[in-house]
């Protein structure tokens, strides 16, 4: 299960922004950054925690096309079955029911959408603007 967030224009955007030149791309990417950690800081109470690297684990990741979250990595390689559940262990002796949609991460993104979209389409405007360009 994957869940997206689709921004219209955002495409033509970046081209425009590549033409005015390297400062106004960046600021796209940021404001794709800013959304990701709206997300992350609303995700990430919610994620057990025994030592806090599972919670640690989410970054936020861009580029000027898209953003991801990025979780677990080598200091908390067990964060997706925290999060989607499945069997672990010696002889998979360890069971968390499995949950397709995730428990964190997915359910956040669906309860958080039109503030994150808000965020997205303030942060473009303002990098729009910054950049010279007329915002209708």
């Amino acid at each position: 299960m994957r869940a997206t967030l689709e921004v219209e224009g955002l495409a033509q955007m970046q081209r425009s922004l590549r033409q005015i030149g390297p400062a106004a791309a960046k600021g796209l990417r940021l404001a794709l950054n800013e959304a990701a950690d709206l997300l992350i800081d609303r995700v990430r109470p919610k994620i057990p925690s025994r030592t806090g690297a599972a919670r640690r684990s989410l970054k936020a990741r861009s580029s000027q096309k898209a953003v991801r979250i990025a979780v677990g990595g080598r200091r908390a390689p067990y964060y997706p079955w925290l999060d989607f559940g499945g069997r672990v262990g010696p002889g998979d002796s360890v069971v968390r029911p499995y949950i397709a949609d995730g428990r964190y991460l997915y359910p956040g993104l669906r309860a958080n959408r039109d503030e994150i979209q808000k965020l997205i389409d303030r942060r473009l405007r303002e990098v729009a603007e910054d950049a010279g360009l007329e915002v209708d």
